[in-house]
């Protein structure tokens, strides 16, 4: 049986970690989530685990910030085609444009309202996980429950 590759969440506000991991299972996405709490932490997760099939990255990180893990991640050629979502609460133009310099594939601020938390990563789960493509040969098993009834 094929087993689902996990969520990689870089996110050091516990709040914040909580929040997202909530909103993830609301979105019946049932893949593992793995999470480090900073940049080094994040960077030693992504040599030693099973290639991510997503990674929701922090910019303000302990360690090593967001924009130098992403570096990292496109400049490895293990990782450098995993879809990196900057979620961020920063909204900053100098930040989103230097996530895109550096390879980001999206960037997307963290809503405040609970409610808008989670349509925002049910749509990044949505779009990541079950719409985009990615390259030939390395299409991933996702892990996605129905919908309970209500």
């Amino acid at each position: 049986m094929t087993t689902a590759n996990p969520i990689l969440l870089v996110e050091d506000n516990a709040n914040d970690e909580v929040l997202t991991t909530r909103a993830i299972r609301r979105n019946n996405i049932h893949n593992e989530i793995v999470v480090a709490r900073d940049g080094a932490e994040a960077l030693e997760r992504l040599s030693s685990m099973t290639l991510p099939e997503l990674v929701l990255l922090d910019l303000k990180l302990p360690k090593i910030d967001g924009l130098e893990v992403l570096r990292h991640i496109r400049g490895d050629e293990r990782t450098r085609h995993l879809p990196v979502v900057i979620f961020t609460s920063s909204r900053e133009q100098q930040d989103v444009l230097q996530a895109y310099q550096s390879g980001a594939n999206s960037y997307v601020c963290k809503p405040i309202d609970f409610g808008e938390f989670v349509n925002a990563v049910g749509q990044l789960s949505t779009y990541w996980m079950l719409v985009n493509e990615t390259p030939a040969g390395s299409r991933r098993f996702i892990k996605r429950q129905p919908a309970n009834p209500v």
